[in-house]
C-alpha cells in the first residue's frame, strides 16, 4: 500500500524521521549525493528552521510504511523571473526504482507546490528523461562562480 507523508513549517518531522530524510537522501542519491549537512540545511530550509528561509516542504513516498522515495523543494520568494520554487532533492530507494514510484513523488510534489518549480539536473543523469515526460524544459545552462574561502 502506498502513501505519502507530508511534512513543512506547520508540520514538521520528528529528530528521528528528520535524520531518517537525512540518510535516505545521502544513501539513494548514490553519485549525485551532497554531504549530510547539505541535506541537513536544504531540511531546515524546508521546515522553516532559520529565520531567512521562506519555507517548502519534504514529501515521503512509502509503500508499507516505508520509504521508498524522498523529495525536497524549497520555496524560493521569487516570482515571474525566477520560479517560486526548486526542487532540491530527489531520491528513490535503490531497490524500488523501475516501479514508476519517482513519477508519482514527481506528480504529488507538483500538484502541492504552489508555483512554478527549478530543479538542477546533472547531465549524465538517467531522471532527465522522467523530468521531461513531466514537462520540464531545459531553458538554461547553468554557470557557477565559486568564490575561494
Amino acid at each position: 500500500m502506498l502513501s505519502f507523508s507530508l511534512f513543512d513549517a506547520t508540520s514538521k518531522p520528528s529528530e528521528e524521521e528528520k535524520q531518517n530524510i537525512i540518510n535516505f537522501l545521502y544513501k539513494h542519491l548514490q553519485e549525485f549525493r551532497d554531504a549530510k549537512k547539505a541535506i541537513s540545511k536544504c531540511l531546515d530550509y524546508a521546515l522553516k528552521n532559520n529565520v531567512s528561509s521562506f519555507g517548502g516542504f519534504v514529501l515521503v513516498l512509502k509503500e508499507n510504511k516505508k520509504a521508498q522515495g524522498v523529495t525536497i523543494i524549497n520555496k524560493t520568494g521569487m516570482k515571474d523571473y525566477i520560479p517560486e520554487n526548486i526542487l532540491v532533492y530527489i531520491a528513490i530507494h535503490k531497490n524500488a526504482r523501475g516501479k514508476g514510484f519517482g513519477k508519482l513523488l514527481m506528480q504529488e510534489a507538483i500538484k502541492l507546490a504552489n508555483g512554478d518549480i527549478a530543479l538542477h539536473v546533472e547531465p549524465n543523469n538517467p531522471a532527465i528523461k522522467l523530468y521531461e515526460s513531466l514537462g520540464f524544459t531545459n531553458k538554461y545552462l547553468e554557470m557557477r562562480l565559486k568564490k575561494p574561502h
